[in-house]
């Protein structure tokens, strides 16, 4: 399966292909075109996109009258222990979600939440996205919760904010062989994938499934891609 991640997971949508669509927080977070044209930059010394948007988005009410449950995901931004029950009451039982635990855009504290409460026989996707910075003790506690759909992964933290793109292959690559020590948990490889070669080296690693984002400031790219993946 292609995941097509945040932000672009909103925007486009074509045949079998999942949109992972948000990040959505509890309450309306305004300003998200003047946070993009102040904060998103090429870096050339990393070779790949910064951004501190700081999940700039319409709310979970929103987010939920726009889900497709045939086609959409729902990443979800839980900032406080309190914020569980509040999406729990919206989002429906059935309504397939990513957890976004690691975006480095936002300050969490994530030592007292709940995150297992989403987790329910009617949710096809449970999907906990993680930090590039994630360590095996971490992966651990998120096993031992209940958890077997691991997203690989968020932006790095920097100066500038949120970093994507091949500076991220290393951080996969190792995600990736500690999480298949586990034996039944499913990988969703993204970070860095820039043509179907990196797709197919994260396969050999062992991923399961595969996530796009930055790919699509370069239209070329994304058609040559899609093009092979299809094939």
């Amino acid at each position: 399966m292609l995941f097509i991640s945040p932000p672009f997971g909103n925007y486009f949508k074509t045949s079998g292909v999942k949109r992972i669509k948000g990040t959505y927080t509890i309450e309306k977070r305004s300003g998200l075109l003047s946070q993009i044209v102040k904060t998103l930059r090429y870096s050339v010394e990393n070779g790949g996109w910064t951004n501190a948007i700081g999940l700039r988005n319409p709310g979970i009410a929103t987010g939920v009258r726009r889900y497709n449950h045939e086609t959409d995901i729902l990443s979800i931004a839980v900032r406080t222990s309190d914020d569980v029950a509040k999406f729990l009451k919206v989002i429906p039982e059935n309504a397939n979600i990513e957890l976004n635990i690691s975006c480095p855009n936002i300050q969490t504290a994530t030592e007292d939440i709940q995150y297992d409460k989403f987790l329910n026989s009617g949710r096809k996707w449970c999907i906990v996205k993680v930090s590039p910075l994630t360590n095996p003790e971490d992966l651990d506690k998120l096993y031992k919760m209940g958890f077997r759909q691991f997203h690989c992964c968020n932006t790095l933290p920097s100066k500038e904010g949120g970093l994507s793109g091949p500076s991220l292959v290393p951080y996969v690559t190792k995600l990736i062989k500690q999480i298949k020590t586990y034996p039944d948990a499913v990988i969703i490889a993204g970070g860095g994938i820039q043509n179907f070669s990196n797709l197919k080296e994260y396969k050999a690693l062992g991923a399961d499934h595969f996530s796009i984002s930055t790919i699509f400031f370069h239209p070329i790219k994304v058609f040559r891609f899609y093009i092979e993946y299809k094939e």
